[in-house]
């Protein structure tokens, strides 16, 4: 069976995406990183010593498209199979055949299963024995993180390869290859304004699909014979925002969106990130910055904001968008509105300075680790106060080299839960001034709700 043969009766209505999907490696777009002529998946191909695989990634990143050229670079049979649309009776009598392809054949059968994770744990264990026995060589492919939506046995027979989203650049030979090629737009009389492809290629978001998908629009609506921006624009369906993800514009915002997290303003933080979310940014970033600024510009005032900031990165990738603006926007408005310290900040950068200039002073003895007999002989360890052995879990003890004694890194403010930190800091230098252990009368200030 001819894989990639053209059927002249049904090319006018075969969608340009799927007529544009690329015939062999050197054809395919992007994913560097798999494909390159050094890497495994390249090798493990052109050898033909394929292994079962799962394909995660966005939408559009070509994970059929791959699957297609990886059974036709290695003579296997291609077996489209839908998680939706499909189920076990129809799983079975792919298997059935697979087996005769190979028993008499020597024909091996790739089977592509779209949408995996859409299988709940039974249904994919169902793969198992198949997969096991060699009857077929299985590609998943996954928008969803495999970790939590593949089942585990499967996952260890399988190898997961991370496809990404392809940039602007990539999406743009995809859509001036269908201008020229005749399975695309070649054979019209009709051409492109450089604007309108690289529009096209900039708002498709990633996505191949859409920006060709767009592109066959604007050639059905284009006048006089041109695709011009503002056909772009219309066949996009989706407003220019100002915002290239790789110029000024796009480094103005995200600091617009972190100075308005910094200035307490949940309004101005939901409104940036909205521009960044409609324009396509893709969501990890967003989330990345806000796990940063948990800590630089939030810290200990309230240790919570890390965990919302990370709790959030989890719920990016289980839910995913567009559901995930919501999971983003709470963290957003935590962020905004919690009491701000960058003390933690200013500590390390402190304490990296101090290294950076007296490089590795020694470690005082009485905490230095003592595993042997000639250690302790040499008093490692000797002089040192076990803090739970003191009232309060406290012991006044130098912990700094003693070129350092009593240098401060961290200064808590006195915002939030900071606050209490500060205190119970200052409680325990003083009694560490004082060298003498804690009277069971008087205890360090306690935790509670920040």
């Amino acid at each position: 069976m001819e894989l990639f043969e053209q059927n002249t009766g049904r090319e006018e209505t075969t969608p340009l995406a799927e007529r544009m999907r690329p015939r062999t490696l050197d054809e395919v777009v992007g994913q560097h990183h798999l494909l390159d002529k050094d890497k495994a998946l390249r090798r493990l191909i052109e050898s033909d010593q394929l292994t079962s695989l799962i394909f995660w990634g966005p939408p559009g990143t070509g994970k059929t498209s791959l699957a297609r050229v990886i059974a036709n670079s290695t003579r296997s049979q291609f077996v489209f199979f839908s998680a939706v649309l499909q189920g076990i009776k129809e799983i079975r009598e792919i298997v059935s055949r697979a087996r005769e392809d190979r028993a008499f054949h020597g024909r091996r059968t790739l089977l592509f299963v779209d949408e995996i994770h859409r299988f709940n744990k039974a249904q994919q264990d169902a793969f198992l024995p198949y997969v096991e026995s060699g009857d077929v060589i299985l590609i998943g492919a996954t928008t969803e993180n495999p970790s939590f939506e593949v089942n585990s046995a499967l996952l260890s027979r399988s190898r997961v390869l991370v496809l990404h989203r392809l940039e602007p650049e990539e999406i743009g030979i995809l859509l001036r290859r269908s201008m020229a090629d005749p399975r695309g737009l070649g054979n019209r009389r009709l051409r492109a304004e450089e604007q309108a492809l690289d529009f096209l290629a900039e708002y498709a978001d990633g996505d191949a699909r859409i920006a060709l998908n767009a592109l066959e629009v604007a050639a059905a609506t284009a006048s006089e014979g041109t695709i011009t921006l503002e056909t772009a624009r219309e066949a996009l369906q989706k407003k220019a925002l100002l915002y290239d993800k790789g110029a000024e514009e796009h480094y103005n915002v995200i600091s617009a969106f972190i100075k308005s997290l910094r200035g307490s303003d949940p309004d101005g933080a939901l409104y940036w990130m909205a521009r960044m979310i409609e324009a396509g940014e893709d969501p990890l970033f967003i989330v990345r910055r806000m796990i940063v600024f948990a800590s630089e510009d939030v810290g200990n005032a309230d240790p919570r904001a890390l965990q919302v900031a990370v709790a959030v990165q989890q719920a990016v990738h289980f839910v995913g968008m567009p559901e995930a603006r919501i999971n983003l926007a709470q963290a957003a408005t935590y962020l905004a509105t919690a009491p701000k310290s960058n003390a933690s900040y200013r500590g390390i950068e402190k304490a990296l300075s101090e290294v950076r200039r007296n490089g590795a002073l020694p470690v005082p003895l009485h905490i230095r680790n003592a595993p042997t007999h000639l250690m302790k002989d040499l008093d490692y360890g000797k002089d040192y106060r076990y803090a739970h052995d003191y009232e309060g879990g406290f012991a006044p003890q130098e912990y700094l080299p003693e070129k350092l004694r009593g240098r401060r890194f961290y200064l808590p403010t006195n915002r939030g839960y900071e606050k209490l930190i500060s205190e119970r800091l200052n409680y325990w230098r003083r009694r560490k001034t004082e060298n003498e252990e804690v009277p069971k009368e008087e205890t360090p200030p306690s935790g509670g709700d920040t």
